[in-house]
């Protein structure tokens, strides 16, 4: 689980960071860079906050109810409305990566497309994600009463659950970057929310893709865990599924982002339709005639 709200569309400085968007659409101004302090403690908050969502509401279920479809459905509930709000709040700040997968994309689609995001933001984001993973699953850990820190048994060893991995994160990866090149990604807090509540039902996984998370989810021995020996394979499956979304990005949308070369056209194009109207150039203005005159009656 993962997104960002758009990558910065412009040249400039390498930039991990979302884009602002008017409420037309038609007016894309990069966000001013928050520090990279702040951009990384909204990382590993939302991360954090995103595990301790799935491993509380898990824990909570199974207390709740026996049935395994209930608990379940009040796992993913609970994480749908949980990562939109996160994406929503800290999404303005950081990008709401809340995923490595994502923040590695980012980077491999800002080269291609003459943004050069840096590597080494893209390395820290990551760091941030992994650390509020693991505090986020400690916190939901305290907030039931279980101990702080027990190593999942839940083993999810098998090749089927890592297909659904692969076609997870490359559905995430796709969604999240296919929104940004359409220019649609002020939609991003109700589609990845949405992806990932389908994804929870129609992967044989329950669509975990995310390596942070799932290195987080290591440390609970409730019903969100994944044993430790369980958890290589998974991330490995994800940088894979990562790989196949970027395919499909650019078998879809191409290796650049036309769709924002063109808003930024059509915005100055009409810029100048404005300027035009408000200052007419000289061979717009009405023609000069001389002032009649006037003769007697004669």
């Amino acid at each position: 689980m993962g997104l960002l709200l758009g990558t910065a569309r412009r040249a400039g400085p390498a930039r991990l960071l979302p884009t602002t968007a008017s409420a037309s659409g038609s007016d894309r101004v990069s966000a001013p860079a928050a520090p990279l302090g702040r951009r990384l403690a909204a990382e590993a908050i939302g991360t954090g906050a995103l595990v301790a969502v799935v491993v509380g509401s898990g824990i909570q279920a199974t207390r709740l109810s026996h049935d395994v479809g209930v608990q379940l459905l009040a796992n993913s509930l609970a994480t749908v409305f949980g990562l939109a709000v996160l994406i929503t709040l800290l999404g303005p700040v950081s990008g709401a990566h809340f995923n490595p997968v994502v923040s590695l994309a980012v980077w491999i689609t800002g080269r291609r497309t003459g943004g050069a995001a840096q590597l080494g933001e893209a390395v820290a984001y990551s760091a941030a994600q992994i650390l509020g993973a693991v505090g986020g699953a400690v916190v939901a850990n305290a907030m039931f009463a279980e101990p702080l820190v027990k190593w999942s048994a839940h083993d999810r060893s098998a090749g089927h659950l890592w297909l659904g991995e692969i076609v997870a994160t490359a559905g995430l990866v796709l969604l999240v970057l296919g929104l940004t090149r359409s220019g649609r990604d002020r939609l991003a807090p109700a589609a990845v929310a949405s992806f990932i509540g389908a994804a929870y039902w129609f992967t044989s996984s329950t669509s975990f893709a995310n390596p942070a998370v799932t290195i987080g989810r290591a440390f609970t021995d409730t019903f969100a865990g994944i044993a430790p020996a369980s958890v290589g394979p998974f991330v490995a499956a994800q940088f894979v599924g990562a790989a196949v979304g970027l395919v499909l990005l650019a078998a879809v949308f191409g290796r650049t982002a036309p769709a924002a070369h063109a808003s930024d056209a059509a915005h100055a194009s009409d810029v100048a339709r404005s300027a035009d109207a408000a200052i007419p150039h000289p061979e717009h203005l009405p023609d000069a005639h001389p002032l009649p005159t006037t003769t007697s009656a004669r």
